[in-house]
């Protein structure tokens, strides 16, 4: 039976994250890596490039009408590191785009 054109799309990109993660924690580099697994060393880069992408994290800043806006609840932003961003209540829409401009890079 055939598989449905978005299933063998995500099927491609676990087993790219899979072989990537592989790599990345046997600390070797990416040519050896590849030539034991006979993998294509600029397919291994153009998957790397394209996964990361699907990563980057995009903000929007928003402003509210009339006003200066303040955050009224705590926030917590994810990064694709893993590490965490905590932006307390109270904080005021000019510092939280300084920093998310900061964490845009």
């Amino acid at each position: 039976m055939p598989r449905h054109l978005g299933e063998v799309a995500e099927s491609k990109r676990e087993y790219w994250s899979k072989l990537i993660a592989e790599q990345e924690a046997s600390g070797k580099a990416v040519g050896p890596f590849c030539r034991e697994r006979g993998l294509g060393e600029a397919t291994f880069y153009q998957w790397r490039k394209r996964l990361r992408a699907s990563k980057t994290v995009r903000f929007a800043v928003l402003e509210a009408k009339g006003g200066t806006a303040e955050l009224v609840a705590g926030l917590e932003l994810v990064l694709s590191s893993g590490e965490r961003l905590r932006i307390g209540k109270g904080v005021d829409a000019a510092t939280l785009r300084m920093v998310l401009e900061l964490v845009q890079g």
